[in-house]
């Protein structure tokens, strides 16, 4: 392991949507709609609710400082729950049979009662203000001995479709959540783990696939850090570079901490009003602005604008913290003047804040209310690089680097759900579970029963197209034609824009058994296809492309072929294999497979040239 990330400590929480029937708590569908096709909007406000002890969570009292209006889209496929007009419906019975399923192939014990639980969410992505949730496992291995610490069955959340838009197709999807234990030491075994942990939830044959069906949130944290939660990384090649982007933030607010008690910094709470002092300002921001209010951070300079992460700095931080008060950002000293500031103007606000050469001072654009929340988080995250790294959500942004979204939430986040009834797991539910055969054991088995490469087996194992292969082989298909035709020639198509999404497999198949039956050539294989796609049947495809040639008729053909071209023949010899090839091919469209008539063309050259 890189001395630099000696004792980095890191675990998952795997968040993979079910491929159910219905959604958890509702009948409608788990399909995803167009925004386009919504046939209904309303809007709404959330609040916080207090905990059973009378608390706010800390997560949620953050999304208050801005008080927003939700706009939802709703379609003909979604009901009064989504709505959050209607009571829930009894849980998803096929969802937690798909969980239970996940649990036993970890080796994770039921709990005996599944109950529902609320999950406070206020930023819009529930139309409740929660999210329904239930622990339905504990206490799971993985190869590398760390341990699954629990699997919930919970709804998916609404898609955010603008800041303040959200999409009602998507909520109440069955999720389920996989969390381990923060055993994890490194990034290369954080990003091998999530994969491992994808593997098998694919291995049941339950769970959605595609962009957004599958979310990793990752907890970090390295010594005298802080565990740091990164939530929505889709792309598993970048989890490793995620977790070493967070390393480095972690230290460098470390080392930033070092410099800051170094010079005994400080900060002074109370922001002053230096609106006047650009009033002939050339930024437009600030010119616009109807205040514009200051604070001096002591020993800051020089450190404020100090990077992080690529592209980020310990500015940013404070910018992300002051943006949820509803303004567009912060500009400070470190990286004044410019944006149409002057090195007058910085003069000058230095001087109305007393701010001396290792100071820095931050300033906030905007309408009063707004301005003075965003600077009493600018001197809150302030505060906090005084102390080190704080514990936070973040976001993952493009490339791997993150933003603070809002506080870790605590325990009075979570309450109970008194809308859905428990429900048991019994000990006869539990036996009759079964366990999947896993897609690292099923490559196995398909190299060692059909003798393909490892590679296409594996490859094979893992695509949504296997159904397909399985089907073909077992009509009588050659394995190496299914898997190539499963694999590569439907790939090529799409890529080429041919819908292959309208293909059904029995069409596949029927086409491939023509090939193995001599009624097609291999290479009509994409035109049959490309055919069928468009509408035709494959016995109109057939007969159009691949039309019957006796044996007979095909030596003529290619004896004809041969004759018609003697000069030809004599000047490239049996180098005129290819170009006639392609002559004999075109005239016979794809009904004689390319090696038979390799052979009868290779015969009739030999002849020609004795």
């Amino acid at each position: 392991m890189d001395s630099e990330l000696t004792g980095l400590v890191a675990g998952l929480e795997i968040h993979q949507q079910l491929d159910t029937a219905c959604k958890l708590f509702c009948g409608c569908p788990t399909r995803i709609r167009p925004v386009e096709e919504h046939d209904g909007e309303f809007f709404r406000y959330l609040r916080a609710t207090a905990s059973e002890l009378g608390k706010i969570d800390r997560a949620a009292e953050e999304e208050m400082k801005q008080v927003r209006r939700f706009r939802y889209l709703a379609y003909d496929t979604t009901c009064l729950v989504e709505n959050d007009d209607e009571p829930p419906s009894p849980l998803n019975d096929e969802a937690l049979e798909c969980t239970l399923q996940v649990a036993k192939t970890f080796g994770m014990t039921p709990i005996e009662q599944v109950h529902v639980m609320r999950k406070l969410v206020i930023d819009g992505s529930n139309t409740s203000g929660f999210q329904r949730t239930g622990l339905v496992a504990v206490g799971g291995t993985l190869p590398n001995g760390g341990r699954i610490e629990s699997i919930c069955l919970e709804e998916e959340a609404a898609q955010r479709v603008e800041e303040a838009c959200f999409s009602l197709d998507r909520l109440g999807i069955p999720l389920v959540e996989i969390t381990t234990s923060p055993c994890l030491r490194s990034p290369e075994e954080v990003q091998e783990t999530a994969a491992y942990i994808g593997m098998v939830l694919r291995s049941t044959g339950k769970v959605k696939r595609g962009i957004g069906t599958i979310r990793q949130d990752l907890n970090v944290s390295i010594p005298e850090g802080a565990r740091v939660e990164i939530k929505g990384v889709q792309e598993l090649d970048l989890i490793a570079e995620v977790v070493r982007r967070e390393v480095r933030r972690q230290q460098g607010l470390l080392a930033i901490r070092a410099e800051l008690l170094s010079r005994g910094a400080g900060i002074d709470e109370e922001p002053v009003d230096v609106t006047g002092l650009f009033k002939n300002t050339g930024s437009a921001i600030l010119k616009k602005a109807p205040v514009i209010l200051g604070v001096r951070l002591r020993g800051f300079a020089g450190l404020v604008g100090q990077e992080l992460q690529p592209g980020r700095r310990l500015g940013s931080e404070l910018s992300d913290y002051a943006k949820r008060c509803g303004v567009g950002g912060i500009f400070h000293t470190d990286e004044l003047p410019a944006y149409g500031v002057t090195g007058e103007e910085v003069t000058s606000l230095r001087g109305a804040l007393e701010a001396q050469d290792d100071d820095c001072v931050v300033i906030v654009a905007a309408d009063r209310k707004r301005a003075q929340c965003a600077v009493r988080q600018v001197v809150r995250r302030a505060q906090l690089a005084l102390e080190g790294v704080p514990e936070e959500t973040r976001k993952m942004l493009e490339g791997g680097s993150s933003a603070y979204m809002r506080p870790l939430p605590g325990a009075a986040r979570m309450y109970p759900e008194t809308d859905v009834l428990p429900v048991a797991i019994t000990a006869e539910r539990w036996a009759g579970v079964a366990v999947p055969e896993l897609l690292t054991e099923k490559a196995l088995r398909l190299k060692r029963e059909s003798g393909l490469d490892p590679a296409v087996a594996r490859q094979l194992a893992h695509s949504d197209r296997l159904p397909l292969y399985l089907r073909a082989v077992e009509a009588g298909v050659r394995p190496t034609l299914a898997a190539r035709t499963a694999l590569a020639t439907l790939k090529e198509l799409g890529r080429d824009g041919v819908p292959v999404e309208r293909l059904e497999d029995e069409d596949v198949t029927a086409i491939l058994t023509a090939v193995e039956e001599g009624r097609a050539a291999k290479e009509a294989v994409p035109d049959l296809l490309r055919a069928v796609a468009a509408g035709s049947s494959v016995k109109d495809a057939l007969a159009t492309l691949a039309p019957t040639v006796g044996a007979d008729e095909l030596e003529a053909i290619v004896a004809r072929i041969v004759g018609e071209r003697t000069e030809f023949v004599l000047e490239r010899g049996m180098g005129a294999l290819g170009p006639l090839m392609g002559l004999v091919m075109a005239e016979v469209r794809g009904s004689v497979d390319g090696k038979r008539l390799s052979e009868l063309l290779r015969s009739a050259l030999k002849h020609a040239l004795e």
